[in-house]
C-alpha cells in the first residue's frame, strides 16, 4: 500500500514538474509578450525574463521591440513637372506597443512595407524634380509624418525615412549634364573677363608708369629677353619697337625729340562739270597740233588727221589750188546748212 502511494506522488510530481516546464517562458530584453488566453488578452505586456503562462490555455506572443529597418521597393511615377523617375526609399520603425501591434493589424511589417510604397508615390506626384535632387530632407519630413499617421494606431512608431536614390531616364541625365556644363562654362567666361579686367587695368598703370621714363620699356625688354632664354630655344624671335630706337638715337645725339610733321594738305576736288559745259566742250572743235593755222569754225574737221601743210586744213582732203580755199570737189555747197560763213 505505501509503494502505491510513494508510486502516485512520484507521478504526480512528475506530472507537476512536466507542467510547470510546459509554462515557463523567457522572454528576452529586446522582446515583449503579449499573453492570450482562450484567445483574448490577458493581463499586461510580459516583461523580460523569466515568465509563466498557463500550459494548454494560454499563448504566449513575443514581439520585437528593436528599430527595424525595411527597404521600400523602387517605385516608379511623374512628377509633377511630368518626368519619369525611379525612387526608393528606407524606412526605420520600431513597435512601441507589442499589445496593438498584435492586436489591432495582421501583420504589421507588410502594413507599414505598403503604406510606405503608397506615400512614397504620393510624394512623387506632389514634388518636382528639383526637389527630389536638392530637397530631400523636406521629402523626408513630408513621407514620414504621411507613414507615421495611420502606423500610430498599430502600435508602431515611425523612427525616420529616407529616400535612398532617384534614378532619371538617360535623355533627361544628358540634358541634365548639358545644362551643368554650360553653367561652369558660363562661370569660367564670367571669372576669364573679370581676370582680364583687372590685368588691363594693372598694364594701364604700367603703360603709365614707362611713360613717365622711357628707360624703363627698355629694361623691361631685357628682362623678357632673359625670360625667353631660360627656355633655351635655338632661335630668339625678339620684337624691337621702332620708338626704342628712336629714344636711343635722340638719346645718343644729344638732340631734342622731333615733332611730327604736318600731313600735307590735299588739293580740293574740282567739281564734275555740268551739262551745259559738258555740251560746249562736246561741240568746240580741237584746236591744231601745231598751231601752224586754224580751220573755220564751220567745217568740223576732226583734229585726228592733222595739219599737213600749214594751211589749217589735212592733206587728206587733195591738194588745193588755192591758198585758203578748198578744191572745188571738196567745197560744201550749202554753207548756210552749217551755220557758218563760206571761206573768202
Amino acid at each position: 500500500m505505501v509503494e502505491e502511494i510513494i508510486a502516485a506522488i512520484a507521478v504526480a510530481g512528475s506530472a507537476g514538474v512536466v507542467y510547470l516546464a510546459a509554462g515557463a517562458r523567457v522572454v528576452k530584453q529586446y522582446e515583449r509578450g503579449v499573453v492570450l488566453r482562450l484567445g483574448r488578452l490577458a493581463g499586461e505586456v510580459r516583461s523580460p525574463g523569466f515568465t509563466m503562462i498557463v500550459p494548454f490555455v494560454d499563448r504566449l506572443r513575443k514581439v520585437n521591440i528593436q528599430i527595424v529597418t525595411l527597404p521600400i521597393p523602387a517605385q516608379e511615377g511623374i512628377t509633377r513637372d511630368n518626368v519619369t523617375v525611379r525612387v526608393d526609399a528606407v524606412v526605420y520603425f520600431k513597435v512601441v506597443n507589442a499589445a496593438d501591434a498584435i492586436i489591432q493589424v495582421e501583420d504589421y511589417r507588410f502594413a507599414v512595407s505598403q503604406m510606405a510604397q503608397t506615400s512614397l508615390r504620393s510624394i512623387i506626384g506632389k514634388s518636382d524634380l528639383d526637389d527630389l535632387l536638392s530637397n530631400r530632407e523636406k521629402l523626408n519630413q513630408g513621407l514620414e509624418l504621411m507613414i507615421d499617421s495611420p502606423a500610430i494606431g498599430w502600435g508602431v512608431q515611425i523612427d525616420r525615412v529616407e529616400i535612398k536614390d532617384v534614378s532619371l531616364p538617360e535623355t533627361m541625365k544628358r540634358s541634365m549634364a548639358r545644362q551643368a556644363e554650360a553653367d561652369r562654362e558660363r562661370r569660367a567666361r564670367i571669372i576669364n573677363a573679370d581676370a582680364e579686367l583687372q590685368a588691363s587695368k594693372k598694364l594701364a598703370q604700367a603703360a603709365e608708369v614707362m611713360s613717365e621714363q622711357p628707360a624703363a620699356l627698355q629694361l623691361r625688354l631685357l628682362q623678357t629677353v632673359v625670360a625667353v632664354a631660360a627656355e633655351k630655344n635655338s632661335t630668339l624671335v625678339l620684337p624691337f619697337p621702332v620708338e626704342l630706337l628712336r629714344f636711343l638715337e635722340r638719346a645718343q645725339s644729344g638732340q631734342a625729340p622731333v615733332a611730327p610733321e604736318p600731313q600735307a594738305k590735299r588739293p580740293p576736288e574740282t567739281p564734275p562739270p555740268t551739262d551745259e559745259q559738258q555740251v560746249t566742250e562736246d561741240t568746240e572743235p580741237p584746236a591744231l597740233a601745231n598751231g601752224a593755222g586754224r580751220l573755220p569754225e564751220g567745217l568740223g574737221v576732226p583734229d585726228a588727221f592733222g595739219d599737213t601743210d600749214g594751211l589749217g586744213i589735212p592733206g587728206a582732203f587733195g591738194d588745193l589750188d588755192a591758198p585758203g580755199r578748198l578744191p572745188e570737189s571738196r567745197e560744201p555747197e550749202a554753207p548756210e546748212e552749217l551755220g557758218e560763213k563760206p571761206l573768202d
